[in-house]
């Protein structure tokens, strides 16, 4: 077909959409194929998002928006099993891929582990990781960075996986939302394309999260299963309730150092993050133990926490950001943060009563998130601790003074904490 014609294929497919009509795998091919080539303008790419968003896919046009989203681009080869891991994400500061992937790899399972920039929340994994390391390879690079040393935590931009993917996502980014069945593509196109064989999926649940009610979460998880199938991928889904971050850093050096501490086991690190990692890669290693011969005695979440407290996790992270061009001793300590800062203090004496996770995102995306890898937010307080009038209870970081006077101010009207 030539270009012509499947522009024009592409606009009819997307007047159908809107419409409410069915798209067949020719139609649906057409739109991927027009959008990675950036042949569709984003006023086009915009209307053909928002079309999914109210009514979402049937199961076959699932399949096929997968399927067209993985052969518009590029692919990864390994041989054998390959783990990977992946969030629905939503809640800033739980940066549980950081501290997974290391673990996987130390157990001697491949996981490449190729992650977006930010969409709603202040910072996405690769930004997080681009802190400290490069995040931008070619497919090849990958490919020897995770045959060498087990693992990568890279950006998908420049390896043209998925490329669809990366331009709806840029036209999602404004209004910070994506469809359920957006997501479900998104991740598995992306799975599929890296030569993943076994994942886990984290779905978070709450009031401020992408995903509200369980019984959403559960169609959602049903789904990706149903999705999974079809390429051959063995997923088991984490339906989790998140009300608040697992760590207490939002923004890209903070949430380095959150997952820093948990991987050098240091005496203050974030507990609720290291259990919720542990968990994940736990039900990971379940997964892949089922197809390795002479698995380890206990569990998989057991040898998680071994892999975790010997160090073993730690030195695998460490030879990650050396294989990703970052320096191969970095340390929670080795880290500098942002030079103006502010200490909210708490207006009134009580109990924090919930978080605003909206709200905390606004606020460090204005503090210069994820841009500015040391803007953000540090939680010295979480749900259900006490706080005194005047107590510090969480602090403002920006290398922009201007910046982080804005974010002051904005605090009046968006505030972070309820507190009674």
């Amino acid at each position: 077909m030539n270009d012509d014609k499947e522009k024009l294929l592409a606009i009819e497919a997307i007047q159908k959409k809107l419409l409410g009509k069915k798209l067949s795998y020719p139609e649906i091919y057409a739109v991927m194929d027009q959008i990675s080539h950036e042949k569709l303008s984003d006023v086009l790419t915009t209307y053909f998002v928002a079309s999914s968003f109210k009514e979402g896919y049937t199961p076959q046009e699932l399949f096929y928006f997968t399927k067209a989203m993985v052969e518009t681009g590029n692919k990864l080869q390994f041989k054998g099993l390959v783990a990977d891991k992946h969030s629905v994400g939503g809640i800033a500061g739980t940066r549980t891929t950081m501290i997974i992937v290391p673990i996987i790899a130390a157990a001697g399972f491949k996981i490449p582990k190729i992650s977006s920039r930010a969409i709603t929340t202040p910072a996405g994994t690769a930004d997080v990781m681009e802190a400290i390391a490069t995040v931008e390879f070619t497919p090849r690079q990958i490919e020897k960075i995770v045959n060498e040393v087990g693992g990568c935590i890279a950006w998908n931009g420049k390896l043209g996986i998925a490329p669809a993917d990366d331009i709806i996502i840029r036209v999602e980014e404004p209004l910070s939302f994506e469809s359920f069945d957006k997501i479900i593509i998104s991740v598995m196109a992306k799975k599929i394309a890296a030569g993943t064989t076994h994942l886990v999926l984290d779905i978070p649940i709450g009031k401020t999260a992408k995903i509200h009610r369980f019984s959403e979460g559960e169609e959602v998880a049903r789904k990706f299963e149903n999705l999974a199938r079809h390429f051959d991928i063995k997923v088991v889904c984490d339906v989790n309730e998140t009300l608040e971050p697992a760590g207490r850093g939002i923004g890209p050096i903070l949430e380095v150092r959150d997952v820093l501490y948990v991987l050098e086991q240091k005496t203050d690190r974030p507990l609720r993050l290291e259990a919720k990692s542990l968990r994940l890669a736990g039900k990971l290693l379940d997964l892949c133990y089922k197809d390795r011969k002479n698995p380890p005695a206990g569990g998989g979440e057991d040898e998680a926490r071994k892999i975790l407290e010997s160090g073993e996790a730690l030195k695998k992270f460490q030879e990650i950001v050396k294989a990703q061009g970052g320096e191969s001793k970095i340390t929670s300590d080795s880290l500098t943060l942002a030079k103006n800062k502010f200490d909210y203090r708490s207006p009134k004496s009580g109990k924090i009563k919930d978080i605003n996770n909206h709200n905390l995102n606004t606020v460090a995306k204005i503090l210069g998130a994820p841009n500015d890898k040391k803007a953000g937010i540090y939680l010295l307080k979480k749900l259900d601790h006490s706080v005194v009038k005047n107590e510090p209870i969480f602090t403002l970081y920006s290398e922009d003074k201007y910046l982080l006077r804005e974010a002051e101010a904005t605090l009046k009207n968006l505030p972070i904490f309820k507190i009674e």
